[in-house]
Order: structure tokens, then sequence, then C-alpha cells
């Protein structure tokens, strides 16, 4: 079908004058509206007003311009059809072939911090989006083009045809129905608050479980936080080796809502493409980063901490890590939450690790990076909680997704209840919290053991707490590290006197967990044989 009238109407003026001018070179008519029509005619380009062709001016501050007969009868009119091209002809009303349209940028002007519900409001686009859908929908006679990156590939096809192939309009078409159900979902999101922007749920004074002696508590209402449907909206920036394995392809996409953070604002320095998996680790590496505020360094293998430390800077932080665990660091990822520098390259010198990152880099510490460790991705990644709505994690499972607020809950020590006959100390207790927000990272069943700046001992995934205590022990032994004096923090509550009983025997002087078992007794008369302190959170952090 020859192209010899085209509709352009945009509001991103980026490369439109070139395509105005190479349509018109090739004998186009060009029909615009207001400020788009103003620009093509300073560029010594002839254009038809819009409302030369309606006969009714704009009105309502540009409101109402393209809402009219003429122009989506021209759009609409399939070419196939006498009975349409008649109606066309009775009325006056020109064939148009080609639909350019960039709708107003609500998306940016909503992602803009204190946007203002009138400014969001007034860039609603309602002409843009009717004139893309109507041309889509006819799209067996009309072209659409929605994206100043598609302005090459059409006026090319034109010139070399005269016409768009039925192949391109299919596939425009495709593209203008994905950017118009994008647009109206980013109205949606904004108007209700955002995708799945969820209210924390309060902490319970006890943790709900069925075999718990302890009233259950109040379960989160799922009828307001979490909407009956849910669009997500997210653009794939980053195609990835492969997934878990070699046989699996894999990307990563960005959740399009808004300003990017976490993995999505990352900036990779050097090294290889990224996997699958080492995004996976990063993700944990950095969730739990952002629980420390001090100098503070992590080490993830597997999703699972094996080495965290604080100290007075990074590059003692990473030496303290690092001992946590000196086996399992190998092929780790690594993260630090201050400027990395050489005392963190001369500390993991001689180790290979898949990933190291920051908030930002000393440039002689990124030249020797780059020269002493190939292989290594270098990831430059902002280290500081997300501003604003409380975050909401998905997971896929089979046949559908799982949406549920993220673990935000901190510690308030003042809440905390000791429940045996000594209380902790004053370094006991800062640690038990040091050891409390490693254990939240930690896959279920979890024990940590830790001083107040290092975890020496890490249990993780295993099938029964007993277990998750004996092999925390055994890694802190196999570090060279020492369990007398150190703190234990569980996840969950400690079913029965056994998994405490282990920690014990090891020599830890001080224990927190959520509490809420049946035989609690037990447990704390456990720990009052050996003058453990213990101190129940009423917060649990299953991590699966």
């Amino acid at each position: 079908m020859k192209i010899r009238r085209a509709l352009i109407s945009v509001h991103d003026k980026t490369g439109v004058v070139e395509l105005a001018r190479g349509l018109h070179g090739l004998g186009v008519e060009i029909v615009s509206t207001g400020g788009t029509a103003r620009l093509l005619r300073e560029s010594g380009i002839p254009v038809r007003e819009v409302a030369d062709v309606t006969g009714f001016p704009e009105m309502l501050d540009g409101r109402v311009k393209t809402l009219h007969p003429k122009l989506h009868g021209g759009i609409l009119a399939r070419r196939d059809v006498p009975e349409h091209l008649a109606a066309l002809d009775k009325h006056g009303i020109p064939a148009i072939d080609l639909v350019v349209v960039a709708l107003y940028p609500f998306e940016a002007t909503v992602a803009r911090p204190g946007v203002t519900l009138d400014e969001a409001i007034e860039q609603i686009d309602v002409g843009g989006p009717a004139m893309i859908r109507a041309a889509a929908k006819n799209h067996g006679s009309v072209g659409v083009v929605t994206d100043p990156a598609q302005y090459g590939v059409v006026l090319d096809e034109i010139e070399k045809t005269g016409a768009l192939s039925v192949e391109t309009r299919s596939r425009l078409a495709r593209e203008a129905f994905a950017r118009t159900a994008q647009y109206d979902a980013a109205i949606a999101d904004y108007l209700l608050g955002g995708p799945l922007r969820l209210p924390p749920r309060p902490p319970s004074s006890r943790v709900d479980r069925a075999e718990s002696s302890i009233a259950p508590a109040t379960k989160a209402s799922t009828a307001e936080p979490f909407p009956e449907r849910v669009e997500i909206r997210a653009e794939r920036v980053l195609p990835l080796r492969y997934g878990e394995n070699p046989h699996q392809g894999a990307a990563f996409y960005r959740l399009a809502d808004g300003t990017p953070w976490g993995l999505s604002a990352m900036r990779q320095l050097h090294g290889p493409e990224l996997g699958y998996n080492n995004l996976l680790d990063f993700s944990a590496a950095l969730a739990l980063l952002l629980e420390f505020e001090e100098p503070a360094a992590v080490v993830i293998k597997h999703t699972n901490p094996c080495g965290v430390a604080v100290a007075a800077s990074v590059g003692a932080a990473v030496e303290k890590a690092k001992a946590s665990d000196p086996v399992s660091i190998y092929g780790g990822i690594v993260g630090v939450n201050r400027t990395l520098d050489l005392p963190v390259v001369a500390a993991l010198a001689g180790i290979f690790v898949e990933i190291l990152f920051a908030p930002g880099f000393a440039p002689d510490a990124l030249e020797e990076l780059k020269r002493t460790k190939k292989k290594c991705r270098v990831l430059e990644v902002p280290c500081a909680r997300r501003a604003g709505a409380t975050a909401v994690e998905l997971r896929s499972v089979a046949g559908g997704l799982l949406a549920q607020s993220a673990d935000t809950a901190d510690l308030n020590t003042e809440q905390l209840k000791t429940v045996t006959r000594r209380a902790p100390t004053g370094d006991e207790l800062a640690a038990l919290r040091f050891a409390w927000r490693v254990a939240k990272h930690v896959k279920s069943n979890a024990i940590v053991l830790a001083t107040r700046e290092q975890i020496v001992g890490v249990g993780a995934g295993q099938m029964n707490r007993l277990d998750s205590a004996r092999l925390a022990v055994m890694r802190a032994r196999e570090a060279g590290l020492a369990t007398e004096g150190a703190v234990c923090a569980s996840d969950a509550f400690f079913p029965f006197r056994d998994g405490l009983d282990v920690v014990a025997a090891a020599g830890v002087t001080a224990v927190i967990q959520p509490g809420g078992s049946l035989r609690d007794q037990d447990v704390i008369a456990a720990a009052d044989e050996r003058d453990i302190a213990m101190v129940f959170t009423g917060i649990r952090h299953f991590r699966h």
C-alpha cells in the first residue's frame, strides 16, 4: 500500500524533522498538530495543519485536537472495502497511510520527585493513544510508528518500495499495542499508588505457628494491599550468558516503575559478561549489605552469607569477612558499602571472586583490579536503601506468581524479652543484633554464630534446626574461629532443646530467637543450665 499521506503528532521531537523531510522528499503529504507542525514548518517542510483537515480548531488548552471523524475516518477506513472508500469520498475525508505518534511523557513526569497530581493528570495523553490504536487496528492498510528508534527503518523501506510491507505493518502494530498497554499501566499504577507498593505489616508480638503455645498473631489482610489484578511492566536491559545451567536461556529485566535502583542501577566497570547465578547472588549480597550503616563487607555463596563483618574501614571488614570462611569465599560475591580502595584489593589478593561491588571505586584500586583480576566482574551500585514505599517481592511458581511485602522488619532492642535468669551484657546485645541482621538473609533453617563484628559460623538451608546448629559450629571450627564467647541467632524458634545444646556445648554465651514453641520452657531451661542469656524477638525471619 503506497504511502501518500502521513499524520505526525509527537511530544518527543527527537528525529522527527529528519523523518518528515525524508517523507516529504518521497512525495508524502504531511499532516501535523500544534508544536510539531510549527517545528516542521520552521524547518522548511510543508505541513498541513490538523485544523485545516477537520475544519475545527484545537480547544481546551489542546485537550481536544485530533479526536475528530475526519482524522479517525482517514485512519480506520479499510482500503479493501469499497464502501469505506466511498464514505471517505462522500465526506471529504483524506485517507491517512502512516501515523507517527510519540505520547505525552507521563512516565517521566511521575518519576520526578515532588510531582503533583494535577501535573500528572495533564500528562495523560488521550488523542495520541486513540490514534495509535486506530492505526494499529487497521494495520492491514496503515503503518503506525510509536518510537523514534523506528524512524530510520520505516523511512528506508518507504524509500525503497514506496510502501510498508504487510510484515512491517504487523510488527509495528504489535509494538504499538505494547506501547499503549505500557502507557495505560503506568497511569493505573500511579493512580492506584504504584505497582504493588504495600504497607508494611506491623510486627506481631509472637510468631504465628500451628505448633505454637502462644495465640496466633493477626494475619495480614490481603484485601487492600494486594489488588485483584496486577500488570507487571518490565524492559529487558541485559541478555545473560545462560540461566542457572548452560542449557537454559536467561535475561535480566528492569521493572518499569520509576527511578532505577538495586541491580537495575548497577554499572559494570570491568570483567566478563554477567550470568543468571551471578545476579541472584549479587542481589542477595546487596540486600544483606544494606542492613549496615557502618563500614561493612559481605561474602555470598549460592545466595547464603559465608562472610560478614563490620570494622573501622572496609579494608579491615573484608579481612574479617574473608576469615569467616576462607574456603567458601573462592568463587563468591564480595561487596562493601564504602568506596573500594587498595586495602580491599590487597585483602582479596590471590582469591578468585565472581563479583566485586561497591558504591564507588578509588581510581588506583580500580586500575589494580583491572590488572590483577581479569575474570572478576567489577560493579558499581548504590548501597543505600530505596526511599519511599515498602518494596514487594515477586516469585514465580508453577502456574502463577507469589507476592509479598519485603521483610524489612528491623530489631527493636527495647522490645526484646529476656526469658532466662541472666540478661545479655551490652557486648552480647550488640553481637546479637549483628547476628540477627545476618540470620535474616540466611536460607532457613538458619543458625548464625557471631561476635559483635564478625560471623564465625553459619548453618543454612538444612531440613532441621539441629543439623543447622551442628553445621554452624563445624564451619567455625574449620575456619579456625573460636565459638567460645560467641552468640547465636536462630531465624525461627528452637522446636526442641537439642539445637540449643549443640551451640551451648560450643561455648555460645547468648542466644536470640523469635520464641513461640510449645517447648520454649525446655529450651529456656537448657540455657539457664549453662548460664546462657536468651532473648525472644517475637519476629520470625524464614527465608525460602
